[in-house]
């Protein structure tokens, strides 16, 4: 196992330099994508129903990953007894974002979708920050022609409104627009709770769709291993974080908080576990709404950051296992 090293070089602080997704490298030639991991950012959010601010989600997320990358040979964890994130298990570049255009859904929808398949052309794995949960569909969309992928999804949310007065593309809309596309073949969510955004037809929709439901209490009951068992497996999987999914006793910078959520662990273990079942076949990640204005610590940036920065080290860990 190789040493931490800050020996050489610049020291490199988290408030030095450009601020980019885990200081990683720029890259904003999309055909030059040279990387394991391309980080997108999606700052749209236009489909909000409430209250708005996810389009800064992108920069503060980057802000608050600059805490866990000190330039040093990977991150170790000694509960696992494991060095995480190293050059050699994966390589990360920020790609910047998809441009929005203000007011025009569509044209910013087919922007994300494009930047998606720029990055899946190059064969890195696409890490999205939102932005709203909307950004989800576009994203997801860019995967057809992939193989058969299951979703692993964690938000208090069910998103699986079909339409409303002719909005099919609002943040309470992404899931049912997944669940249109021939190469998404199922749905674990996860966190589904309170009062929600759907009514009991999307849920009858979603559960005919083939997505099994959990909330945050089912998931508390079953445990890791439990919910793992419901995960079908052999797939490969995309996971989507709305950072509602988490209580807002931790997360409060979300448009629409809802109490009773998820803690850290809880979240962290299952995605862990995930990596570890699959050898790391994740195609994708997103993580969406986290809207800064309502967090002035910053409490809720962080915890992104931090929950993005281990997934993507269980994940090439496993893969690097596994080659």
């Amino acid at each position: 196992m190789s040493k931490n090293a800050y020996e050489s070089g610049r020291l490199n602080l988290p408030f030095v330099g450009h601020c980019t997704f885990a200081k990683s490298p720029i890259c904003t030639d999309w055909d030059a994508i040279n990387a394991d991991v391309a980080v997108l950012g999606a700052p749209n959010d236009m489909g909000t129903q409430w209250r708005s601010g996810a389009r800064f989600g992108p920069r503060s997320i980057r802000e608050a990953s600059t805490l866990f990358s000190f330039g040093h040979s990977g991150a170790y964890d000694h509960e696992d007894d494991a060095l995480y994130l190293t050059q050699d298990q994966v390589t990360m570049v920020d790609v910047g974002d998809a441009d929005i255009v203000h007011t025009d859904m569509a044209s910013s929808n087919d922007n994300i979708e494009f930047a998606v398949r720029k990055i899946l052309e190059s064969g890195a794995m696409p890490v999205v920050l939102g932005g709203d949960h909307s950004i989800h569909a576009p994203v997801i969309k860019a995967y057809e022609g992939h193989a058969p992928i299951h979703i692993v999804h964690f938000d208090a949310h069910l998103d699986f409104v079909d339409e409303r007065h002719g909005v099919r593309y609002g943040h309470g809309n992404p899931l049912r627009r997944a669940s249109e596309l021939d190469h998404i073949v199922g749905m674990t969510q996860m966190g589904i709770r309170n009062v929600s955004s759907s009514n009991r037809d999307d849920y009858d929709a979603a559960r005919a769709a083939g997505s099994q439901i959990l909330s945050v209490r089912d998931v508390r009951r079953l445990g890791t291993e439990g919910v793992m068992a419901k995960i079908p497996e052999g797939l490969d999987y995309y996971i989507t974080i709305d950072i509602d999914g988490f209580d807002p006793s931790i997360a409060p910078g979300t448009g629409t908080p809802s109490h009773g959520g998820f803690l850290y662990y809880e979240v962290l273990e299952i995605i862990q576990a995930l990596a570890k079942r699959s050898q790391g076949r994740v195609v994708g990640m997103d993580l969406v709404e986290v809207a800064p204005a309502y967090d002035p610590t910053g409490a809720t940036s962080i915890l992104a950051a931090q929950l993005l920065m281990n997934s993507i080290g269980f994940i090439f860990h496993e893969r690097a296992r596994n080659r």
